[in-house]
C-alpha cells in the first residue's frame, strides 16, 4: 500500500480463544537515520527463539529463520514476539 509517497506494511493481529493477541510486542530496529544490517551469522534470535526478526534481503522480506536457511544477510527491520 502506498500513501503520500511512503510504503506501509499492514499487519492483521490474530487472537487466541481467550481474546489475548498472539503478537505481544513489536520493536522497530532500523530507522531512516540508523540502518542496522546483519550478516547471516549475526541475524538476531528474538526472545530466545520465541519471536522472529524481519529482514529485507536481496530476495525480499524474510524472517530471520528463512534468511539463515537461504544464507542471506540484510537490514534488520523489526523484532516481533
Amino acid at each position: 500500500m502506498e500513501h503520500e509517497g511512503r510504503n506501509y506494511l499492514i499487519v492483521q493481529v490474530k487472537y487466541v480463544k481467550t481474546g489475548e493477541p498472539v503478537i505481544h510486542g513489536l520493536k522497530r530496529v532500523s530507522s531512516p537515520g540508523l540502518r542496522v544490517y546483519a550478516s547471516v551469522k549475526d541475524i538476531p534470535e528474538v526472545h530466545g527463539g520465541l519471536g522472529i526478526a524481519i529482514l529485507t534481503t536481496p530476495k525480499g522480506l524474510l524472517t530471520g529463520k528463512d534468511a539463515r536457511k537461504q544464507n542471506l544477510g540484510g537490514e534488520v527491520l523489526a523484532h516481533v514476539w
